[in-house]
């Protein structure tokens, strides 16, 4: 047997090279020594031929790879395929089969641990607990590589060339669907039917209740620890099966129901042919039922980013509103245009009476701008001089850069 620190340190020095390999060996087991060769010369096209050589002599040295007994052919050491199978997440799919005889394994031991607490049997209940311990830690790892290794054929499955038939695509899917998530589904089923979740949870009492004992006796810690630890993988297995499970049907599932789908159209497809070849197309289909399609051009017109700018700026515009100042406006000085006060007020005298004093400001001072002419509309109806009076009705006035809605105060002769 080879010294574990010598094939520990191999694999730290040839590590992509064993990786590569632990690849292919899932379509080839057995490898030639010249297509290992090529193959470090793959990965390194920098090492010479006698490099190639020193390396493959390295890995068989170290027994990571191992010669056939009968012919020159190597294969991948057991161990180190499934160390590196199991960090890189390249575990080929596991049979439900397996996971139900360890399920069955939890009960039978169970009654073990059961039958020590009766009979005070302190070491066979030590070795009941540990066994139990291995058993959740071998399911757990078996579920956790079942999830990667289902994840991988979807993966797999959805990436395949999409010429080919969906038939031949979805196999494997097919195949993990009816071996394992059927299998599985009616193994966790949470009825009378189900053993999972039934054995765990009188596995999870015997041990709570065992550890109750153990206490009260006064046992030693390390067993106290022992059934503890045990009962708490007990609880995280319950729930790692129904998240695996969960998580595989959740993948499965949508791509065997489009194969379904796909076979259910296809043989619609062939028995219609297979009815217009009998009888004609004519007597197969009425015109009337005949389906028509037409493909019709789309119509595009692209335009800039500035223009969608503009555009979006334009829908979304909102006009802001302001309340009318009881009082002038405070604007500077250099804002307001000068005006004729006693012209303004002859004139305004000869067109009384004025039912809206502001539009008729906007009439006859167009020239204005909108700062001076709200100022005289605020000096004229707060002098005394004038009779005002205001309208019940609202009404928009329209300045050089303002809409004025407001009830029109008027001015009587």
């Amino acid at each position: 047997m080879q010294n574990p620190r010598s094939l520990v340190f191999a694999l730290h020095a040839h590590w992509s090279v064993v990786e590569w390999l632990v690849q292919r060996s899932r379509e080839q087991p057995v490898f030639e020594q010249d297509q290992v060769v090529a193959l470090i010369g793959k990965v390194d096209p920098s090492k010479t031929p006698e490099d190639r050589e020193g390396i493959l002599r390295a890995l068989i040295n170290a027994d990571i790879l191992q010669l056939l007994p009968r012919d020159s052919l190597l294969q991948l050491n057991a161990h180190v395929l499934e160390f590196v199978r199991g960090l890189t997440r390249e575990h080929e799919l596991g049979l439900s089969a397996v996971l139900q005889a360890r399920v069955q394994g939890i009960r039978e031991t169970t009654e073990r641990l059961n039958e020590a607490l009766e009979r005070r049997d302190l070491d066979l209940l030590r070795q009941a607990a540990a066994q139990l311990a291995e058993l959740f830690r071998r399911i757990g790892l078996e579920l956790d590589r079942d999830r990667h290794a289902i994840l991988e054929i979807a993966e797999k499955a959805k990436a395949s060339d999409s010429q080919m038939p969906a038939e031949r695509r979805y196999r494997q899917v097919l195949q993990a669907y009816d071996e394992y998530i059927e299998p599985m589904a009616a193994m966790m089923d949470s009825g009378p039917a189900g053993t999972f979740y039934r054995y765990l949870e009188e596995t999870e009492r015997a041990l709570d209740y065992s550890l109750e004992v153990l206490t009260a006796q006064g046992a030693l810690y390390t067993l106290r620890v022992l059934v503890r630890q045990a009962a708490f993988q007990a609880k995280d297995l319950r729930k790692l099966g129904r998240e695996v499970l969960k998580q595989c049907s959740d993948t499965l599932l949508p791509l065997r129901e489009e194969l379904r789908q796909h076979n259910s159209l296809s043989a619609t497809i062939s028995h219609l042919l297979g009815l217009v070849r009998k009888r004609g197309l004519a007597r197969t289909f009425k015109h009337s039922q005949l389906p028509l399609w037409r493909a019709d051009r789309p119509k595009r017109v692209s335009v800039g980013d500035e223009i969608r700018t503009i555009m979006t700026e334009a829908r979304s515009f909102k006009p802001i509103s302001k309340v009318f100042p009881e009082e002038a406006p405070g604007v500077s000085v250099t804002e307001l245009q000068l005006v004729d006060s006693l012209e303004l007020r002859q004139r305004l005298a000869g067109c009384l009476p004025v039912p809206s004093l502001l539009d008729w400001l906007r009439s006859q001072y167009a020239h204005l701008n909108d700062a001076t002419l709200l100022r005289l509309y605020h000096e004229l109806i707060n002098e005394p001089d004038w009779l005002i009076t205001q309208a019940d009705q609202r009404a928009c006035t329209e300045l050089n850069k303002l809409n004025v809605i407001h009830y029109p105060h008027g001015i009587l002769e």
